[in-house]
C-alpha cells in the first residue's frame, strides 16, 4: 500500500519497470545492455517482467538480462490495454503464483 502513495504523488506508476536498489545500478549498468534505459519512464508497482516470471532476487545475470529485456519490450510496445493486462495478471498471479514479492 505505501507504493500507492508514491503513485498518487506522481513518483511512481502502477505499471512500469520495477525499481532496483542503487547497488544494482552500479553492477548492471555496464553488464546488461539497455539496463539504464529503464529509467526513461517512471518505475511501477508491477510490470511486464514481473508477470512473466522475472521477479524477486536476481542472483544470476541471466535473470537481470531477462528482466531488462521484458522491461524494454514494455516500453517499446506500451498501450493502455497492455497496462490493464498486466494489472489483471498481477492480481491473478499474485494470489495463485509462487515467488510473489
Amino acid at each position: 500500500m505505501p507504493q500507492f502513495i508514491n503513485v498518487l504523488r506522481g513518483e511512481m506508476s502502477v505499471v512500469g519497470p520495477r525499481p532496483h536498489v542503487l547497488q544494482h545500478d552500479d553492477i548492471y549498468k555496464d553488464l546488461v545492455k539497455g539496463y539504464m534505459q529503464r529509467y526513461r519512464i517512471k518505475p511501477g508497482i508491477t510490470g511486464w517482467a514481473q508477470v512473466n516470471g522475472f521477479r524477486g532476487e536476481t542472483d544470476h545475470i541471466d535473470k537481470m538480462v531477462g528482466r531488462v529485456k521484458l522491461d524494454l519490450y514494455y516500453m517499446q510496445h506500451w498501450t493502455f490495454g497492455l497496462d490493464m493486462k498486466i494489472v489483471v495478471m498481477t492480481l491473478w498471479r499474485g494470489f495463485v503464483g509462487a515467488n510473489a514479492y
